[in-house]
């Protein structure tokens, strides 16, 4: 069984449903008193990386679940969130060599948000998904450890 940590930033909450359907049924045990799933809230997924770094290195996960959304605006901003925590991500995996799963949805409007939080689909069950199947084939492989 692996020990996985959602991290969830604020508008995302419907990925995580997704998320967790999907691990419950493949037997992760999503209830609040789990030793096999952590959920954390985040302000938003510019935050992601630096709790992703900070509880990745606690040695307590296998995977982590990274769950968010950036959505464009009228402003640059947009662009500067998602690069850098992209980055931050990713590094976080390098760093580590603990698989992170990128769930952070980047979308023109909140209506393709929702819908790929939802409405059409959920991406969620995707991630969970792709935790279950990283973190059995990270388990699997051989690896040294990371400095």
């Amino acid at each position: 069984m692996i020990r996985s940590l959602a991290l969830v930033t604020r508008v995302a909450a419907k990925l995580l449903s997704g998320c967790l359907d999907c691990l419950s049924r493949h037997g992760i045990d999503t209830s609040a008193e789990s030793r096999h799933l952590d959920v954390a809230w985040v302000p938003g997924s510019f935050e992601l990386p630096l709790v992703a770094q900070q509880l990745a290195c606690s040695g307590r996960y296998q995977v982590v679940i990274l769950l968010g959304a950036v959505i464009r605006g009228d402003t640059p901003h947009f662009v500067v969130v998602v690069a850098e925590a992209s980055k931050g991500i990713a590094a976080v995996s390098r760093d580590t060599g603990l698989h992170v799963i990128f769930g952070v949805l980047t979308t023109d409007t909140m209506q393709q948000a929702l819908e790929r939080a939802g409405i059409k689909s959920n991406l969620g069950w995707s991630y969970g998904l792709e935790a279950l199947e990283m973190g059995s084939l990270m388990k699997a492989i051989p690896h040294a450890s990371v400095s």
